[in-house]
């Protein structure tokens, strides 16, 4: 299916070009994004072909909005209260674009007539990481995979812990995250411009923020959450989906066996040793023994530096486990 376009057109000619060209590239959402300098050449452009979303100054009339004739509108505010009887929802444009892009799926999705299309791409490729070893950096390991890899491709991370601290981490509030997309697929609401709606970005990587409370995990089934990121890995335009598992516990199997590759980061002491083991018979006894050849247990190198955050995504990379992950990743297929 080829994408649909995405009109943007404002008051000042270099915000339309900047924000289509960063949207574009970052390829977050299944649309075209095209900016239009004029609204002579915005209307010419109408009249001839489709406009799907039109991203547009809110100084402009609504009388002149309607006469472009498109799908939906999405106005773009100064900061000016709009007035309640304003036809088309509106979204602050001094802000972000990653924010302003969430905001206008949002909107874009709470259209009752939205039919949730999906994009026809290759499938992901679906890296887990996961260990029953505690305090083995394994979300450590994630984030730098992800940060490595999306310098090339575009990569989502999505952490199953029930307490990831994310938030906390990154600095980072959030408006909607795992659990309402969870919520979202359960009802049949799912689609990429809904989870376009969702992703946030830290470094170079794209994620979901994680389950706001863990009771939201504890609901769902581990073959639910399969079929979820299953579905991700189908319909959107990401490239690999890294799948952080925190205490998933033996659910986490079901999740394990739609992976590609599973990383399991190990400890030398003998408490490690027996998780280890006490999982691998969980495997044989369960019927998931194939699982075993697609487990690559990694001994990670540990060293003092990490602890501050406000430069942690500078430790993953540059550190010692930064070199460790780019040796690995030499090493994928």
């Amino acid at each position: 299916m080829a994408k649909r376009v995405m009109a943007v057109y404002d008051v000042d000619p270099l915000y339309a070009e900047r924000f289509a060209e960063f949207v574009n590239h970052r390829e977050q959402i299944s649309f075209s994004v095209m900016a239009f300098t004029t609204l002579e050449r915005l209307k010419a452009y109408a009249a001839d072909h489709g406009i799907e979303l039109l991203l547009i100054n809110s100084s402009v009339s609504q009388e002149e909005i309607g006469k472009i004739g498109a799908s939906r509108v999405v106005t773009l505010a100064d900061g000016e209260v709009v007035p309640l009887e304003e036809q088309y929802p509106s979204v602050y444009k001094y802000q972000a674009a990653d924010n302003i892009m969430r905001e206008v799926m949002a909107c874009y999705c709470s259209d009752p007539e939205d039919s949730g299309f999906t994009m026809v791409s290759k499938v992901s490729r679906i890296t887990g990481i996961y260990s029953p070893v505690n305090r083995c950096l394994k979300t450590s390991l994630a984030l730098t995979m992800g940060q490595l890899l999306a310098r090339d491709l575009k990569v989502l991370y999505l952490n199953l812990e029930d307490c990831s601290g994310f938030g906390r981490l990154i600095g980072e509030e959030y408006r909607g995250g795992l659990s309402e997309l969870l919520y979202y697929y359960s009802q049949d609401g799912f689609s990429w411009v809904r989870l376009g709606s969702m992703v946030y970005t830290w470094g170079d990587l794209d994620y979901v923020p994680p389950v706001r409370y863990p009771e939201d995990l504890c609901q769902v089934t581990a073959q639910a959450m399969a079929d979820l990121v299953s579905c991700i890995a189908r319909e959107s335009a990401y490239e690999v989906l890294i799948l952080d598992l925190g205490q998933f516990g033996k659910k986490a199997t079901e999740v394990l066996e739609i992976c590609d590759v599973v990383y399991m980061p190990v400890k030398d002491d003998c408490v490690s040793a027996a998780k280890v083991e006490e999982f691998e018979e969980y495997l044989v006894s369960s019927g998931h023994e194939p699982l075993k050849n697609r487990i690559q247990k990694l001994k990670l190198p540990y060293h003092c530096s990490f602890g501050r955050r406000d430069n942690y995504l500078e430790q993953l990379l540059w550190g010692e486990l930064g070199d460790y992950t780019r040796q690995l990743l030499r090493k994928q297929p």
